[in-house]
């Protein structure tokens, strides 16, 4: 037996595992990483978030990445840089949680590497017939394991593609091991750069869960307050928008694409809703000239409306939802009030009351991908109909 299967195999005998997740999304704020110490597998599943960090990146790492990020035409040289460079980069700040948690690599099983998305493209954004989905994540994973001395699962996302699916959202495999209840309705709602919520009804039956995107969360008022506000990456405490009034015509036309009535699931990503988007809506509706208050105030709405729009498809005569909500745009007021208004009906909380921290909520769910590929001994329970493979993902590279 090769020493590397041996090691595997000795991980999945383990009676408990640390395994950190990382996650780095769309609105490249920084890198989540969660410590995780996990016991069992499948429903069976036991989790401690052991240490959390979310390390901000520094404008010159930006900088790199939005060079090619979501973005039609690049530099092609420039991607096949990125792609190790980004894990380094990840692996250095891997390296520096470690020594201020005072623990060394040996100490960690795993490393859950979800990468840096650089590129989206389902079939309903590309409509090109003889080519299925596609997505792309920069951060190799034998660069990251060679780096930080730790086994690494990374490039979850292309074993979705393969199966039948979209590349995301992924939430649904964590939410279901982690989250579902024989007794409560849940959705579990995410509010980071685009919106995405898991439909839990209470019973654990896999075959009614399902997970999708709902369109713009953060990413159009992230993009338009670095576009007009040098030195700010978003609103904070939504100051800009609280002052606005929520323009009609420019909402109206927002919402005025053939994404919002497709069926679920679904995905999409900053290739649709950008600032070309933006500016075509606005004018569209004649509001090229309207405050930055009045604008981010619409964004603000437009995100709202259309994730509540999203939710009241779903759960029609089924209202007795609870809503765990996760992700940055929770910690948005103005966001999540309007949300509250639109849903009336529904009780809102976050996912601490369940045990794990909203903000290392997706870093988690990574590493409970990892812990199912090398412990689960089975695939995770899946709905192809739904667009959820049964299907264990995540690539695998040692150190050595």
């Amino acid at each position: 037996m090769h020493n590397h299967i041996k090691k595997l195999y000795e991980i999945a005998l383990k009676e408990n595992r640390l395994i950190i997740g990382l996650m780095s999304g769309t609105s490249l704020d920084g890198l989540d990483v969660a410590l995780c110490r996990f016991s069992g597998s499948g429903l069976d599943t036991q989790i401690e978030l052991v240490q959390f960090e979310t390390i901000a990146y520094n404008h010159a790492f930006k900088a790199e990445v939005k060079s090619i990020f979501s973005k039609r035409s690049v530099d092609f040289e420039k991607v096949c840089l990125l792609n190790g460079w980004i894990a380094i980069h990840h692996a250095d700040l891997i390296r520096q949680c470690l020594n201020r948690w005072k623990l060394s690599a040996a100490d960690v099983d795993l490393i859950a590497s979800h990468g840096q998305t650089v590129y989206h493209a389902p079939y309903v954004l590309h409509r090109l017939s003889e080519f299925g989905n596609g997505t792309l994540q920069l951060g190799d994973g034998d660069h990251m394991a060679f780096h930080t001395g730790i086994i690494t699962l990374s490039d979850f996302r292309q074993k979705h593609v393969a199966a039948g699916g979209e590349g995301a959202p992924l939430a649904v495999y964590g939410d279901y091991l982690i989250f579902s209840s024989p007794t409560e309705n849940r959705i579990m709602l995410n509010i980071g750069g685009i919106a995405n919520f898991t439909y839990l009804p209470a019973g654990m039956d896999a075959s009614a869960v399902f997970s999708t995107d709902t369109g713009t969360g953060n990413t159009l008022m992230d993009q338009y307050i670095q576009d007009n506000f040098p030195g700010k990456h978003f609103d904070e405490n939504a100051a800009i928008a609280s002052k606005g009034n929520v323009n009609a015509r420019l909402l109206e036309a927002l919402t005025d694409h053939s994404f919002f009535e497709a069926g679920f699931p679904k995905t999409i990503g900053p290739e649709l809703f950008n600032l070309k988007y933006l500016r075509e809506a606005m004018q569209k509706s004649g509001t090229e000239h309207i405050s930055h208050e009045d604008l981010l105030a619409t964004l603000n709405a437009f995100s709202a409306q259309t994730i509540a729009y999203a939710l009241r498809k779903t759960l029609i005569n089924k209202m007795d939802f609870t809503i765990y909500v996760s992700g940055g745009g929770m910690h948005n007021p103005l966001l999540m009030e309007n949300l509250k208004k639109l849903l009336p009906e529904c009780t809102f909380k976050d996912t601490e009351v369940l045990g794990i921290h909203p903000d290392a909520k997706e870093a988690v769910l990574f590493a409970v991908l990892a812990n199912e590929c090398i412990c689960g001994g089975k695939t995770v329970s899946g709905n192809p109909e739904q667009g959820i493979p049964a299907i264990s993902m995540g690539k695998i590279s040692f150190p050595d």
